[in-house]
């Protein structure tokens, strides 16, 4: 193993990198907070950073449908000290093939966020009255933009007089303009293009919803690339999946049309979808005494339809009972 220290962020990796200064391993073991295992992975398959919650992982050399199995551990490499940080959750992965993979050892969670919201129509409202209503303790400010003036003045004006009996603090909303967008901690893409309307003939839903959307989020997806930023792109249009994949393609081309991955890294993308199919699923679960541990164990996996997946339980998972929470909450009916 070699350790190496890198600003002041502590390394270790099983190859040897002639271009990072070298510490001995004491030096390494008496350091306090994070530590950074640094692998070497195709950036078209793998992600920038994520955490090393196993020692297995070491040794990955492709991230796939592998990841969901439990791998065999070969400690008898590693010192029980590091082993010790990995299963504390004390060490972070970094993929040195990505051409600005430093970035990965800077970041740093906010003490209180910055969150921008883009789109202010039925989602984007609805979340911005949740977050000024709750997250006093957490956010610093909220910044909206939308296309329609009236829209931003309204709810500014509006978000902005909500109050409480308490002297708990309620988050400031403010107008944002399109060169301040990436000026925050947590971006959030609500707007939607287009809804296929009910009864359309011959038409997918989500694949109009894709095409729409796509060329709106891909325009903000270069705009967060020319804007170096650095913290977390949320997706909450549909389809959310397809979406998140469309925006990391995109930021990662440079004009020619090159991928050169110096846009957004994938663990900066995150998709928030299944809120309503959870959400039917754990009504469903609460009308019975055998699924009602569907609340604290139960996940909802794949996309709204057809194929939707809803597990009843992580720790014990039984096949009949996640067959039934996913036909409920596909079909909606008692």
């Amino acid at each position: 193993m070699f350790y190496y220290i890198y600003g002041d962020k502590i390394c270790f990796s099983q190859k040897s990198y002639a271009d990072l200064p070298r510490i001995d391993e004491a030096q390494a073991r008496n350091t306090d907070g994070l530590l950074y295992g640094l692998l070497e992975l195709d950036p078209n398959k793998s992600r920038r950073s994520f955490c090393l919650s196993a020692s297995s992982l070491l040794s990955l050399e492709e991230e796939g449908l592998n990841l969901l199995l439990k791998q065999q551990e070969n400690h008898s490499s590693l010192p029980d000290w590091l082993l010790e940080k990995i299963n504390h959750r004390q060490v972070m992965a970094v993929n040195r093939a990505y051409p600005q993979w430093e970035n990965a050892l800077d970041y740093k969670p906010p003490h209180k966020w910055r969150v921008h919201i883009s789109g202010l129509g039925d989602v984007g409202g609805t979340l911005l009255m949740g977050l000024r209503l709750l997250g006093g303790s957490c956010i610093e400010n909220i910044g909206i933009y939308d296309r329609s003036e009236e829209k931003l003045l309204r709810w500014q004006y509006e978000t902005n007089q909500i109050y409480g009996p308490n002297d708990r603090p309620f988050p400031p909303v403010n107008i944002l303009t399109e060169e301040e967008l990436f000026n925050c901690h947590l971006f959030v893409f609500c707007i939607a293009a287009r809804v296929p309307a009910i009864g359309e003939e011959g038409k997918d839903v989500r694949m109009v919803q894709l095409e729409e959307n796509a060329k709106i989020l891909n325009l903000y997806g270069k705009q967060a690339r020319a804007s170096s930023y650095r913290g977390i792109f949320a997706v909450v249009s549909d389809p959310v999946d397809l979406l998140c994949k469309s925006l990391l393609l995109s930021s990662n081309q440079n004009e020619q049309g090159i991928y050169d991955f110096k846009g957004l890294a994938p663990e900066q993308i995150r998709g928030y979808g299944l809120g309503v199919m959870h959400a039917r699923a754990l009504y469903y679960a609460n009308q019975s005494p055998d699924t009602r541990h569907y609340e604290r164990e139960g996940r909802a996996f794949g996309p709204h339809g057809e194929d939707l997946v809803i597990a009843d339980s992580i720790d014990n998972y039984n096949e009949e009972y996640s067959l039934l929470l996913t036909e409920k909450a596909k079909k909606s009916k008692s």
